[in-house]
């Protein structure tokens, strides 16, 4: 295919250096659009693409189109958009909020899919959870899943109100995965570690807890039930956690960010 992707931050670079990793697109076959007059430099100089400032008629050459601007900046982009898009494109959205029905009011074209990745899509190891209108057949569909399947994992979700759920869980889900970490951190330095070791200690205890999910034929409750021993430390800090409701807050604050991934999606 030939792909271009408006916007090249960190999530738009993601998806373009992950399609080149897996020789799903080539150099010569990826057209980057960046406003950013220094950004467009580096971009140059990296040699990822072919990079532009703008959007022109030669979009048109391209079989889909990634809109990864910051959703403010799709305003200032669209009407550009919709002067040189063909009936055939299929544009991908990774904007945040916006609606398909939107996009495809502003841009007048039927044929989008909307998608919302996370960040650990800069590594190969994200998840996204992603929708179409219906107008988007089966055939540009399964192309447009492999492709984000290079950036990790993906669920397509027939009801697009859900994604405002994936974008409470799994799209903010790291910064809540850094914050229990930062936690856990503060404790150790707090009980005499310097932050290296602190740093250390939490870091592979996190790492080693993910693998015994992804590998144990055990349930979440079965694998804390194996560390938290009957009147032992274990057990100590899960009375502390469950006496300040700390699941209850997790769960109440995800559901914020649920709400408000609806409240913006509305306008």
């Amino acid at each position: 295919m030939k792909i271009a992707i408006a916007g090249c931050g960190n999530m738009g670079m993601a998806f373009a250096k992950s399609f080149l990793q897996y020789d799903l697109v080539k150099k010569d076959d990826l057209l980057l659009i960046e406003k950013s007059t220094s950004r467009c430099e580096a971009l140059k100089a990296e040699k990822t693409g072919v990079v532009v400032d703008t959007i022109s008629p030669r979009v048109s050459d391209y079989d889909l189109i990634i809109l990864s601007v910051k959703p403010q900046d799709f305003a200032g982009l669209h009407e550009a958009l919709r002067e040189v898009i063909r009936p055939e494109q299929v544009v991908l959205s990774i904007m945040a909020g916006i609606p398909i029905a939107q996009i495809q009011e502003k841009l007048n074209h039927p044929l989008v899919i909307r998608a919302m990745p996370n960040t650990p899509a800069m590594l190969g190891m994200g998840i996204t959870g992603f929708t179409a209108a219906k107008e988007v057949d089966l055939n540009n569909l399964r192309k447009v899943e492999n492709l984000i399947n290079a950036t990790g994992r993906s669920i397509f979700l027939e009801d697009e109100s859900m994604l405002d759920a994936v974008t409470a869980l799994s799209g903010s889900g790291p910064a809540y995965f850094y914050y229990v970490v930062k936690a856990m951190v503060e404790a150790g330095k707090q009980m005499g570690f310097d932050d290296a070791v602190a740093a250390l200690l939490v870091k592979q205890t996190m790492l080693g807890a993910y693998h015994l999910i992804n590998t144990a034929d055990k349930s979440l409750d079965d694998l804390i039930k194996a560390v938290a021993s009957k009147g032992g430390t274990t057990e100590a800090a899960l009375r502390q956690f469950e006496a300040g409701a700390l699941a209850d807050t997790l769960i109440a604050g995800i559901k914020a960010a649920q709400v408000r991934a609806t409240e913006l999606s509305k306008g």
